[in-house]
């Protein structure tokens, strides 16, 4: 492994082919002997820090159609806080159903879960069939694992009944110095940018522009008014500058006065911080409180001239989600993901069915726009929305702090990378966004 690290910092990628793979490797893992650690537990209480371990694990066989990655950086996501607590449900039952599903497949089957559904690096190995990807590659995965055999797939990956989420529903995750990816999560790693800056928009930059952007999911427009729940957050940061970038006017939902400055230093001018203003939608544990949703409502026409949001950008789940139906326009549109606050949403659907609205269920991203959002990174229209960067043996603070919400933006984690700054190609187009690149640094 370290001759591997010793090439890549030196820049001498044509080696990596030449080097052997290490027969180990080290890797954040959950075990499946401690799924009931939390049992009784609060989920708040649940704390990543005793679940995640950084273990040596064997290096995984490589199959066709894939790719072994020497991971350089990684980062936090919200599937890695619920693989760590074992909510909604314990992943290992995620390996062992794909596991059965092919005899290529059964490896992933096995008592650790090494996690994490983001990576910078540079390939180390292509199994047989792969052509556009070598050793020596510098890259990014995004973390959709499909092997498009079905023909549901072919006209929206995502469709594929076989589609799963790298590092969470499948093994060999980013989290770790080697990872196993398919060769069609590859994409080439932005050239301004360092490895932990390049690990950190993937999976929330990709989830953000599908959700928001394409035609399957809100498909923005210019003019828009676009409602953004925990703006400032991982996904929030990306949907933000989409809606900036693509003439619409977002209104950030935000928690704290220093997030808000994080959205004004995106460029964003319609705030509303719901701690300042006290906004409370549920009265207790099973009764919503319109009244508060009325509030909300008259709040955004306010702020934007008495306009209702044409779309709202929904991932908060069961706590905003019949707010959220209730503030859309008539004929607009909730688009959803995540619920990171519970999956069991009410609202009130005479909302949305007398004023002819729409609730778009979101999942990832196929290749394409995976493709199309890290190109914006690529080219400096979208920027990386990192805050704090850890180390592999700090991975459970790390996840920790996501779970918390002690976090702003994307938590990263150095893998192989021996510290931060390192990987950058294009300087001339580092200097000329580095303000933007480096606004979430240290808040």
């Amino acid at each position: 492994m370290q001759k591997i690290l010793d090439a890549i910092l030196a820049d001498e990628l044509d080696a990596i082919g030449s080097l052997d793979v290490p027969e180990t490797y080290r890797g954040v893992t959950v075990h499946a002997d401690e799924v009931e650690l939390f049992e009784g537990v609060a989920t708040r209480d649940k704390d990543p820090r005793k679940s995640l371990h950084v273990d040596e694990v064997p290096t995984p066989e490589l199959g066709p159609g894939e790719a072994l990655v020497a991971v350089m950086a990684s980062a936090i996501n919200y599937n890695t806080v619920w693989t760590s607590i074992f909510e909604p449900m314990s992943t290992f039952g995620f390996l062992k159903r794909y596991g059965k599903s092919s005899p290529e497949s059964a490896k992933h089957d096995l008592p650790y879960h090494v996690v994490g559904s983001d990576l910078a690096g540079v390939v180390l190995r292509t199994g047989p069939g792969v052509n556009v990807w070598k050793p020596g590659d510098r890259v990014v995965a995004h973390c959709l694992d499909v092997q498009l055999e079905h023909p549901d797939g072919h006209s929206d990956t995502m469709l594929d009944p076989e589609q799963r989420i790298w590092g969470f529903e499948t093994n060999f995750g980013g989290l770790a110095e080697v990872a196993l990816v398919k060769a069609n999560q590859l994409m080439p790693m932005p050239r301004h940018l360092t490895w932990e800056e390049a690990a950190a928009p993937g999976l929330v930059n990709s989830t953000a522009y599908r959700q928001l952007v394409s035609t399957n999911g809100a498909n923005m427009k210019q003019g828009d008014t676009v409602l953004i729940w925990g703006a400032s957050g991982g996904l929030g940061s990306y949907a933000t500058q989409f809606a900036l970038n693509g003439g619409a006017t977002p209104i950030c939902v935000v928690s704290s006065p220093e997030k808000a400055e994080i959205c004004r230093r995106m460029g964003a001018e319609l705030i509303i911080d719901r701690s300042a203003e006290g906004f409370k939608f549920w009265k207790d544990e099973h009764e919503q409180d319109p009244k508060e949703w009325k509030r909300l409502g008259a709040k955004i026409r306010e702020l934007t001239g008495g306009d209702d949001p044409d779309i709202v950008f929904e991932h908060p789940g069961r706590e905003t989600f019949g707010a959220s139906v209730f503030v859309t326009k008539r004929g607009g549109t909730i688009v959803t993901c995540a619920s990171t606050s519970g999956f069991m949403h009410q609202y009130d659907n005479r909302y949305l069915w007398m004023h002819l609205k729409r609730i778009i269920g979101s999942h990832f991203a196929n290749y394409r726009e995976a493709w199309e959002a890290n190109r914006l990174v690529a080219k400096g229209k979208i920027h990386p929305t990192l805050s704090k960067v850890y180390s592999l043996a700090d991975t459970g603070q790390a996840a920790y702090d996501v779970h918390r919400n002690a976090h702003q933006g994307k938590v990263g984690v150095l893998c192989l990378a021996p510290e931060e700054g390192l990987g950058v190609l294009d300087h001339e187009r580092r200097a000329a966004h580095l303000t933007e690149i480096n606004r979430f640094r240290g808040v």
